[in-house]
């Protein structure tokens, strides 16, 4: 009895590694869009913690998981679901956002008996590009998420911004050809750049629309103005809007902090519960930053997503 006990207590002070399953939640045009489940391989159900990748909607893929966040999960037993989705250019906003709500459907449909996933208890979190997809399932995705957790992310796709060529990246890096950056890019839908050279040469590409002021153009397929309203978070915050803790550096150069600090604004409007994390003089991805406060902004960001899945 007594050997019962120490060994259950060792194992909930030391829970089991996360297992890795990969599974396909869509299929278009021949391309097969995944997601990774982590969890233990035990037959509990889990809650759930979504993770959105960034990379401009762009570049990236779902195996660009934060580490801090697999260890809280697998302290926590929750199961962490990483998602691909189909990327810009040959792919734009709002297909890119149907495969964000594809993924949300099969978590909730397919989820529980494929990957005993407890989709009632789940919480959206995102980086930079993955932090506005996070923000946009806070009203595209039925039943909503019970919080949502947005890493230096964006409530718009239209501000000046995005809209306008950026001052740092023309003085920053050297300017871009029109033709040589569309020709380096391969032709096909992907999830993810094909090799090094693809991945690269997307990251031009974006350094070359933000150098002309042409992502909005380019990536929603939609001119700036009133038809970008409904992939504008910031334009469809309501008070049944799901809580959400905002992060940012003061000073990111790439997603301004006022992308943030105007979501919190109209968060408050409408009396949603939030919190925005600032951390001063840190930029993108809190590069730079006191290393106190980016632990502290962490610490916080997962206090939360605790507190929203028990």
């Amino acid at each position: 009895m007594i050997a019962a006990v120490l060994l259950a207590a060792a194992l909930q002070a030391n829970p089991a590694p996360l297992q890795k399953k990969s599974f396909v939640y869509k299929e278009s045009g021949g391309v097969k869009i995944e997601l990774d489940v982590h969890r233990d391989d035990s037959a509990g159900t889990r809650p759930v913690l979504v993770w959105i990748h960034g990379g401009a909607l762009i570049m990236g893929s779902r195996a660009q998981v934060p580490r801090d966040l697999l260890e809280l999960c697998r302290a926590e037993n929750v199961a962490l679901v990483s998602i691909d989705y189909r990327l810009a250019p040959q792919a734009k906003v709002p297909e890119i956002i149907e495969d964000v709500q594809a993924a949300f459907r099969w978590i909730r449909e397919k989820g529980p008996e494929a990957a005993r996933l407890d989709p009632k208890k789940l919480v959206v979190s995102g980086g930079s590009a993955g932090g506005y997809l996070t923000l946009m399932t806070g009203f595209c995705v039925e039943p909503r998420p019970a919080a949502l957790v947005a890493y230096w992310g964006y409530g718009d796709v239209d501000g000046d911004w995005y809209t306008k060529p950026s001052e740092f990246y023309r003085t920053s890096k050297p300017i871009l050809e029109r033709d040589p950056t569309y020709q380096a890019l391969a032709p096909e839908t992907v999830t993810a750049p094909a090799d090094k050279a693809q991945a690269e040469a997307r990251s031009k590409f974006y350094l070359y629309l933000r150098q002309n002021g042409l992502w909005t153009r380019e990536i929603t397929g939609l001119e700036p103005g009133p038809k970008l309203d409904r992939y504008c978070p910031v334009r469809n915050v309501t008070p049944a809007y799901p809580p959400v803790i905002l992060i940012h550096g003061t000073d990111d150069t790439d997603v301004p902090y006022d992308r943030s600090s105007n979501m919190a604004k109209e968060l408050e409007k409408h009396k949603v519960p939030h919190e925005l994390v600032t951390v001063p003089g840190a930029g993108h991805g809190l590069s730079g930053g006191d290393k106190k406060l980016v632990a502290d902004a962490t610490a916080k960001a997962r206090a939360f997503i605790q507190e929203k899945l028990k």
